[in-house]
C-alpha cells in the first residue's frame, strides 16, 4: 500500500483531459512502471516485425529470380527465325544498319561521324553521321568492343542479331519499375510479363531485326519510368538520369517526340486539375533545360530540337509551370490581400511571355509550308495528309492504318483487359496512375493512325492489363481465401483489423519526400477542403471506422479466378505461335507451301551474290528504292536510291524511269551512270511485295514532281 500510494502522489492532478490524451499518458504510466502483462505484447510484437522482415525478404527474393525468369522468357521466345532458319539480318532498313556498325567496329567513332558514303544516292552521295540516329549503332559497336576485349570473338553480325532479344529483356524489366511505380509490384510482374510475349513487340525484336526499335522502346519505357520514379520522390538525382535516358531515345529513333510532348502533356494536367506541388517541378523542368541541350548534340536533331515544332510544346508547357510555381511562391510569403495583386502582376506578366514566345514561334515557322511539321508527323495529325502530298510516305506499308484484325492479332486480349485497367487507375487516382491513362489515350490514337505505331501501344496496353489483371486476381484470391474452412468467421466482418489488412493499407499508404507530401496520391484542393472538414469534425464512435474489402462468393471466385487463367493461356499460346510462324520468318528469305511441303526460296541472296561475282566494283545499279540499303550492304555496288527517301526528286527520277517506255527509261538511265536495272517478280510464288504490286507508287511519286506522268494513263477503267 505504501508503494502504490507513493506512485499515486506522483500523478497529476485531475483535470479535464480528452479521453484519447487520457489514453496515452496511462500508456506511457503503464511501460514506465513495467508491469509483467507488458511481457507478452512486446515478444508479440517482436515475433510479428520478424515474420514481416522475412516475408518482405522473401517477396524481393522471389520476384527477383521472377523477373530473372521473365528476361529468359523475353529473349528465348525471339529466337525462332535463328532455330527455323539461321542466323541472318532481316529486313531492308536492318542491312544499312548492320552495315554502319561494320564500319564503326572497324574505323572507330571519329571516321563514323565523319564518314561520307559515295556507295549511296549517286551521284550525291550521304553524310552518314548527320544523317543516321546513332543510338543503335553505338550500342552495338560497344557491345562487340566489350566482348572482345574479354576475348569472347563474336562477329559483328552476331552481335547485331542478338541486341534485340536481349533488350527485349530490359524493357520487360523497365516495364516492372515503371508499373511498380504505377500500381505496385505485383502489376509490375505481371506487366513484364505481358510484355515479354506481346506480338506487337516481338515483331520489331526477333533475332535478325536490327532496327531502330530494337533499343528504342527499352528506352521509352525506361524514361518513363524515371520521369513517374521523379514525379514520385522528388529526386533531383532521378531528374538527372531522366534527361540522360531521354537523350538516348533520341540517339536511337525519332519517335522521341512522343516522349516530349506526352510528358508536357501531363504535366499541364496535373496544373489544370490543381496537383501542382513542387515534385512535379523537380520532374519536368530538369528534363526540358537538359534534356533539349544533349538533343541538340545529336547531329541529325541539331537545332530541330528548338526550332521545330513538335518541341514547342514542351517550351510553351515550361512557362506555365515557372508561372503557376511563382504564384505558389508568393502565396505563402504574402497575405491575401496583396497575393491578389501579385497574381494579377504575375498571370499578366506570364500571358505577355507567352504571346511573345507564341509571336517567335509563329515568325520561326510562318516559312516553312508545313509550318515547321515534318511529313510524318503532319500524317500523324492528320492522317489524310500524305495520300494528299507526300505518297512517298503513303507508299510505305508500315505507315497504313491498321484494320481491326491487325489488333487482336498483335496485342490479342490485352485489347479487353485494358478498359479494366483504366478503371482501376482511378481507384485512387494518383499523378503516376493519370500518366498511365494519358499514355494509353495517346497511343491508341496514334497506333490508328500507323500501323508502325502499334509498337508504341504494346507497352501501355501491358502496363494496364498488368493493373487490371494483377487486380482482379487479388481480389478472387482473397475471396477464396475469407471464406476457406480454417479462416476466422469473424474475418470477413472485422477485415480492417486482420494482418492482411493492415499489409494492404500500409502498401497503399502514400510514399512522403523530404518536405513531408505524400508523394503518389496527392489530394486536389478540394479534396484537402473536404479532408479538413471530416478531421475537424468530432468522432461519434470511440472505435476507428472499420475497412471492408470486397469479397465474392466462392463459387464465383472459383469461376472466374480459372476464366482469367484460361485467358492467360490463350494469350501465351497466340504469342508463342506470332513468335514461331508469324513474326519469325526473314523477309531476305521466301517460303511456299504446296502439295509436297515447304519450299524455300533464296533468290534474293542468290540475286546479290549475283551482282557481287559479275559486275565492276564501279558499276550503278538501279532499283526501287526498298532493295537499296540490301543492293550496297550485300551486293556492295553503288546505288541511285535506298530506303533513306531523303531525296524525293531523286526518287521521282528513278519512278519515271520505271513507269515510262523502253527508250525513255534508257535514257534517264545513261544519264545516271547506271549499267544494271534489279527487278523484283513474284508471281510464281505469289509473292506479294514485288515490283508489279508497287508499280502504280512508282508512277504516284514519279507524277508527283514530272507532271507528264499521270496515274489515268495506266490504268484500264480504273484498274491497273
Amino acid at each position: 500500500m505504501t508503494s502504490t500510494a507513493s506512485s499515486n502522489s506522483k500523478l497529476p492532478p485531475k483535470t479535464s483531459v480528452p479521453q484519447s490524451t487520457q489514453y496515452h499518458r496511462l500508456h506511457s504510466l503503464n511501460w514506465t512502471i513495467n508491469w509483467p502483462s507488458m511481457a507478452a505484447p512486446e515478444s508479440s510484437t517482436a515475433t510479428t516485425a520478424v515474420n514481416n522482415t522475412l516475408r518482405h525478404a522473401f517477396g524481393n527474393v522471389l520476384s527477383f529470380f521472377i523477373l530473372l525468369l521473365i528476361g529468359v522468357l523475353a529473349f528465348s521466345i525471339r529466337l525462332f527465325s535463328v532455330i527455323k532458319y539461321e542466323s541472318v539480318i532481316h529486313e531492308f532498313d536492318p542491312y544499312f544498319n548492320y552495315r554502319v556498325t561494320q564500319f564503326l567496329s572497324k574505323n572507330g567513332i571519329y571516321e563514323f561521324w565523319n564518314w561520307f558514303d559515295d556507295r549511296t544516292w549517286y551521284p550525291l552521295g550521304r553524310v552518314i553521321g548527320g544523317t543516321v540516329y546513332p543510338g543503335l549503332t553505338l550500342t552495338a559497336g560497344t557491345i562487340w568492343w566489350f566482348l572482345n576485349s574479354l576475348n569472347i570473338p563474336l562477329s559483328v553480325e552476331t552481335v547485331c542479331v542478338f541486341t534485340a532479344p536481349i533488350f527485349s529483356a530490359f524493357a520487360s524489366w523497365a516495364t516492372y519499375l515503371l508499373t511498380k511505380e504505377v500500381k505496385g509490384s505485383g502489376a509490375g510482374l505481371t506487366a513484364a510479363a505481358l510484355l515479354a510475349m506481346v506480338p506487337s513487340y516481338i515483331s520489331r525484336s526477333v533475332a535478325g531485326s536490327y532496327d531502330n526499335e530494337a533499343v528504342a522502346i527499352f528506352a521509352l519505357i525506361f524514361t518513363f519510368y524515371l520521369y513517374i520514379k521523379t514525379l514520385n520522390m522528388g529526386s533531383l538525382f532521378y531528374a538527372t538520369l531522366n534527361a540522360l535516358s531521354y537523350f538516348y531515345m533520341v540517339c536511337s529513333w525519332g519517335g522521341y517526340t512522343f516522349i516530349i510532348n506526352l510528358i508536357p502533356m501531363h504535366v499541364l494536367l496535373c496544373i489544370v486539375t490543381g496537383r501542382y506541388c513542387p515534385r512535379l517541378y523537380i520532374a519536368y523542368a530538369p528534363l526540358v533545360v537538359l534534356g533539349t541541350v544533349l538533343a541538340a548534340l545529336v547531329p541529325i536533331v541539331g537545332f530541330n530540337a528548338v526550332m521545330t515544332s513538335e518541341h514547342f510544346a514542351s517550351f510553351l508547357v515550361f512557362i506555365v509551370i515557372h508561372v503557376v510555381a511563382l504564384v505558389y511562391y508568393i502565396k505563402g510569403i504574402l497575405s491575401p490581400k496583396m497575393f491578389k495583386v501579385a497574381v494579377t502582376l504575375v498571370v499578366s506578366a506570364g500571358l505577355a511571355v507567352c504571346c511573345a514566345m507564341m509571336a517567335v514561334l509563329i515568325a520561326l515557322v510562318a516559312s516553312s509550308p508545313t509550318k515547321g511539321w515534318s511529313g510524318r508527323s503532319l500524317s500523324l495529325l492528320d492522317p489524310t495528309y500524305a495520300s494528299k502530298y507526300i505518297p512517298i510516305i503513303a507508299s510505305v506499308s508500315e505507315h497504313q492504318p491498321p484494320t481491326w484484325p491487325s489488333y487482336f492479332m498483335d496485342i490479342n486480349v490485352l485489347a479487353f483487359l485494358v478498359p479494366a485497367g483504366i478503371i482501376a487507375c482511378f481507384s485512387p487516382l494518383s499523378d503516376a496512375s493519370s500518366f498511365v491513362v494519358l499514355y494509353i489515350v495517346t497511343s491508341v490514337y496514334f497506333s490508328g493512325v500507323m500501323v508502325r505505331l502499334m509498337l508504341v501501344l504494346a507497352p501501355a496496353a501491358c502496363i494496364l492489363s498488368g493493373i487490371a489483371l494483377s487486380q482482379a486476381f487479388d481480389v478472387l484470391a482473397r475471396s477464396i481465401k475469407f471464406q476457406l474452412p480454417g479462416f476466422p468467421t469473424n474475418s470477413e466482418v472485422d477485415a480492417g483489423d486482420s494482418n492482411p489488412i493492415t499489409v494492404e493499407a500500409k502498401n497503399n499508404a502514400p510514399k512522403t519526400d523530404k518536405t513531408g507530401e505524400p508523394s503518389k496520391d496527392r489530394p486536389s484542393r478540394k479534396n484537402k477542403k473536404k479532408g479538413k472538414e471530416q478531421a475537424e469534425r468530432p468522432s461519434v464512435k470511440g472505435k476507428p471506422e472499420k475497412k471492408r474489402l470486397l469479397v465474392l462468393p466462392m463459387g464465383a471466385s472459383i469461376l472466374a479466378l480459372l476464366l482469367l487463367v484460361l485467358l492467360s493461356a490463350f494469350y501465351v499460346v497466340h504469342s508463342v505461335w506470332a513468335a514461331a510462324e508469324a513474326y519469325s520468318a526473314p523477309s531476305i528469305v521466301l517460303t511456299s507451301y504446296s502439295h509436297d511441303g515447304l519450299h524455300v526460296f533464296d533468290d534474293f541472296r542468290e540475286a546479290y551474290a549475283w551482282l557481287s561475282h559479275n559486275t565492276d566494283v564501279d558499276h550503278k545499279v538501279a532499283s526501287w528504292w526498298d532493295y537499296g540499303y540490301q543492293t550496297t550492304a550485300m551486293a556492295n555496288r553503288t546505288v541511285i536510291v535506298d530506303n533513306n527517301t531523303w531525296n524525293n526528286t531523286h526518287i521521282a527520277t528513278v519512278g519515271t524511269a520505271m513507269s515510262s517506255p523502253e527508250k525513255a527509261a534508257w535514257e534517264i538511265f545513261n544519264s545516271l551512270d547506271v549499267k544494271y536495272v534489279l527487278v523484283v517478280f513474284g508471281g510464281l510464288v505469289g509473292y506479294p511485295s514485288d515490283d508489279i504490286n508497287k508499280f502504280l507508287w512508282m508512277v504516284r511519286i514519279g507524277g508527283g514532281v514530272f507532271p507528264h506522268i499521270k496515274e489515268p494513263d495506266y490504268l484500264v477503267n480504273s484498274f491497273l
